[in-house]
């Protein structure tokens, strides 16, 4: 009877504690967290709805307040002291039972730190871990070597949503010190930053990660911001009618995809009478062009084309392969596929990152010729086919040709698929910065513009819009520091235009206008075949030197030569520069050019003259503009005393590439 009376009440006391189990904090607030020094520091959590939650500190063993509203929802900010630690933070909340007793809930927090906090954020580069997939210069060393126990690191899971969210979802558990393992898989420029502003600062320091590959800007900004933007209007407008339910989504999608389809075969060229007939194995394709396969589509027709873009091979079936499935390899493809076997779809892709593996179906495959066919949409930058094609596991040595169709600004606007595209705009905002706001920082750092440079001009206004937005959601002028893209792609002999170039300047002329914003130039980091750097040492050295110098105050330099104006010397042209000292420029190389009336550019001699650099050119009498390392991948470099280069720029503002390019 006695165990019978122990049992009850034990049930009874878990029944009763089960009741008023609901005290939570977000991910952000777990063990092993850092909160910003000297400042009310934010917590916020889910309690039972009318219950006082208190937070008590180990570091001056003062105890905040706050009562759960009506949905259970509490915030409150504590005091923090100086840069320290490890300290702890005790979680009560208080709540009468029905027999008017208290029960409380407790949670302790262990190992809190307090020192600086930034935010790091953009695509694939900023994405890109020291080790994994992006395998960082000399990263075995630099994973060896990483024992920063004060170093810690939150990595905020890939997520989207239609609406903003309130939970954080995370990576690895929450919060973790900076070892061999961690770093890892850690975003390689964020850590380089990170390790920087340790070892100079002497404090400790936070990294919260909340990244995604191969996203435009446009996706991590809020609906209220974005729609202020006419280009992005009506994207703004048809996410915020997205359904919620992921199921009512789809429904939504697929109607959207219908529609689409049915514009696209109005439009397109290569529909007719109902048919898609350069798909077809009887099409005559020997009017097309040569094309590169594998490899990138270059030349004069198609350095500057986006849009569709057509390539056909013929292949010669065995007849042991008769009537049976076969794996056909595309890797990759730049950037949207529709693949056919003699006329028939037989798979498609979104996204020049992803590997295409399609199967061929059995009752599809005779023995002897079969046309492989691919129609490429291009969004932006290189398009092709840059992988070896495989088939049955075996390299394809077949010719392939390409032509051209439609330009982007010719096509109606795909609809992108909201549950999987993580270029829809709102979308990562909702669910990615959204839930992390107020939480107390220092700062921002930015490495993103490769997925929005064929709209460069746009990004002039996008970028601030994206700045502006944050800082509203944490309430303050927070320091944004930006990387500039690094050099890419192949080198011009000639000078010409660049839409890199081009988004570089919207970069730069967004640190210009905008206060507490500076861009960290990239410009001699990158190499012409990988749109990533494996050098994120220096991408993070260079963030961390506008940091120090800029938010802590530290009397160093920070920045490259930077063009402030010019004059006219009869038939010379005289740039001025501040952050010059002991000027040099990199030899043999074509970093200046000079333009006349007719706004054509040339390559220009350039002789150092102090702090200025004087320009001529034989084939301009009468200079009236120059440009610097105005390409995708420009050869030569204006450098300081050090070590630090010249910011891209230009005097003229002449239209350039990506001019009204504003198609989402």
């Amino acid at each position: 009877m006695r165990k019978l009376r122990l049992s009850l009440l034990l049930l009874l006391s878990s029944l009763t504690s089960s009741l008023f189990a609901t005290l939570q904090m977000q991910p952000l607030f777990a063990d092993g967290m850092v909160l910003q020094q000297r400042s009310h520091a934010p917590l916020w959590g889910e309690a039972s709805p009318g219950t006082t939650v208190s937070v008590t500190t180990s570091w001056d063993g003062q105890t905040y307040s706050a009562v759960a509203d009506v949905q259970g929802r509490w915030m409150l900010r504590v005091l923090t002291p100086s840069a320290g630690g490890p300290y702890e933070l005790t979680i009560e909340e208080k709540a009468d039972t029905r027999d008017h007793h208290t029960n409380t809930q407790r949670l302790t927090l262990h190992d809190v730190l307090i020192g600086e906090v930034w935010l790091c954020s953009g695509q694939s580069n900023m994405d890109m871990p020291v080790a994994g997939w992006g395998k960082v210069k000399d990263y075995e060393r630099e994973c060896a070597e990483a024992h920063y126990p004060q170093l810690r690191f939150l990595h905020i899971d890939y997520t989207m949503s239609p609406r903003p969210q309130r939970d954080v979802h995370v990576r690895d558990g929450g919060w973790q010190a900076c070892t061999p393992q961690t770093v890892a898989r850690f975003s390689a420029a964020a850590y380089f930053f990170g390790r920087d502003i340790l070892q100079s600062q002497h404090v400790p320091v936070g990294l919260i990660m909340t990244t995604w590959s191969g996203t435009p800007a446009e996706a991590w900004v809020s609906a209220d911001a974005l729609s202020r933007l006419p280009d992005f209007t009506a994207a703004v407008g048809r996410i915020t009618r997205m359904p919620v339910d992921a199921g009512q989504r789809r429904t939504y999608y697929e109607r959207e995809l219908t529609e689409w389809n049915r514009l696209l075969q109005a439009d397109t060229l290569a529909w007719s009478q109902g048919a898609l007939r350069y798909a077809l194995p009887t099409y005559d394709d020997s009017s097309w062009d040569v094309a590169p396969v594998p490899g990138y589509t270059t030349g004069p027709d198609y350095d500057s084309f986006d849009g569709i873009l057509w390539y056909r091979t013929v292949v010669d079936i065995p007849a042991k392969w008769a009537r049976r499935e076969l794996t056909l390899d595309l890797g990759r493809i730049d950037d949207n596929d529709l693949t056919f076997w003699n006329g028939t779809v037989i798979g498609h892709t979104d996204g020049y990152a992803e590997h295409r593996i399609y199967k061929v179906p059995a009752q599809l495959v005779t023995a002897g010729r079969a046309v492989i066919t691919v129609r490429d949409l291009d969004i932006g930058g290189w398009a092709g086919l840059p992988d070896t094609i495989r088939l049955e596991g075996q390299p394809l040595t077949t010719s392939w040709r390409v032509c051209r169709a439609q330009t982007l600004h010719q096509l109606p606007v795909q609809p992108r698929n909201p549950l999987t595209d993580a270029k829809n705009v709102c979308m990562l905002y909702n669910a990615m910065i959204h839930p992390l706001a107020p939480y107390a920082l220092r700062g921002f750092l930015w490495y993103q513009g490769e997925d929005n440079a064929n709209r460069a001009y746009q990004y002039r206004e996008l970028l601030p819009c994206l700045i502006d937005d944050w800082r509203g959601a944490w309430g303050a002028t927070l320091p944004f520091y930006i990387a500039q893209l690094a050099n890419y792609q192949e080198e011009k002999a000639q000078p010409g235009e660049s839409k890199w170039a081009e988004l570089r300047e919207a970069q730069q002329l967004t640190a210009c206008h905008l206060p507490q914003c500076a861009t960290a130039c990239l410009i001699d980091t990158g190499t012409a075949d990988d749109i990533h750097p494996k050098d994120k040492q220096t991408a993070g050295h260079r963030l961390a030197l506008l940091a120090r110098a800029l938010t802590y105050g530290e009397n160093i330099e920070y920045s490259g030569p930077r063009y402030t104006g010019h004059t006219v010397e009869g038939q010379a042209l005289r740039l001025h520069f501040t952050h010059a000292d002991s000027l040099y420029l990199t030899t043999g190389s074509h970093a200046f050019a000079l333009a006349g009336p007719d706004h054509q550019y040339h390559w220009a001699d350039a002789h150092i003259d102090g702090t200025d650099v004087v320009l001529t050119s034989p084939q301009v009498t009468l200079p009236v503009a120059a440009r610097y390392n105005w390409a995708d991948n420009p050869s030569g470099h204006l450098y300081n005393r050090q070590g630090l280069p010249a910011h891209p720029f230009r005097t003229d503002d002449w239209p350039g590439l990506t001019y009204r390019n504003a198609d989402y």
